[in-house]
């Protein structure tokens, strides 16, 4: 096992962009091996000092986050990752478990995961259910969407913040009417507000 991440690590080092390619892997390798030869892959993955390989493994995580010490890992540790990308990773990770438990069932995690004090955790959520309104049960059910993403318009970390605006924007395009009702509420006092403000509204006129 060691040997074959040192093999991912060569590989993986070359690359540059992009995550299609750690991806890829990781969904072979787990279609291709045991659960638990998987869950010991991930965890020896996620310590590598090459990023790429730790993206792979938390391709691995998603796959595997039905289990509950393995999404506690993915909310508590992968989030401290101080890799943007492997950031990036964690919100797909976090939709592949939403995906797998069900999106309804999955709202208590969802909300959770929105109030941790880490602002990677909550951006993982914003992030990775992009599009909303085109998820499960949130298709059916936008102002569940809309009422969670609001919550984070004054949230501490201008990431998170921008993450939001985005996500209101998105279902903006198929739900103008209800962005519009929700900003309508919003007192825009502060510049932060403002901000989300401004790309939560891009598309309404």
């Amino acid at each position: 096992m060691k040997e074959y991440i040192l093999n991912l690590e060569k590989e993986f080092s070359l690359i540059e962009n992009g995550f299609k390619e750690e991806e890829k892997r990781a969904l072979s390798d787990y279609q291709s091996n045991d659960i638990a030869y998987i869950k010991e892959l991930a965890f020896l993955a996620f310590k590598s000092n090459v990023y790429q390989v730790r993206m792979y493994s938390v391709f691995l995580f998603g796959y595997l986050s039905e289990q509950d010490d393995i999404s506690a890992f993915l909310r508590d540790k992968v989030s401290k990752d101080d890799n943007w990308r492997v950031q990036e990773v964690l919100a797909k990770a976090f939709d592949e478990f939403c995906k797998k438990i069900g999106y309804e069932k999955a709202l208590p995690v969802i909300d959770e995961w929105l109030k941790n004090t880490n602002p990677n955790t909550r951006r993982a959520v914003t992030e990775g259910l992009r599009i909303w309104t085109s998820r499960p049960y949130f298709k059916d059910n936008p102002d569940e969407a809309i009422k969670r993403i609001a919550t984070l318009k004054e949230d501490s970390s201008e990431y998170v913040r921008k993450s939001a605006g985005n996500a209101l924007r998105d279902i903006s395009k198929k739900f103008p009417e209800l962005i519009k009702e929700e900003l309508d509420s919003w007192d825009v006092k502060s510049k932060e507000i403002q901000k989300v403000y401004k790309l939560a509204s891009k598309f309404i006129k």
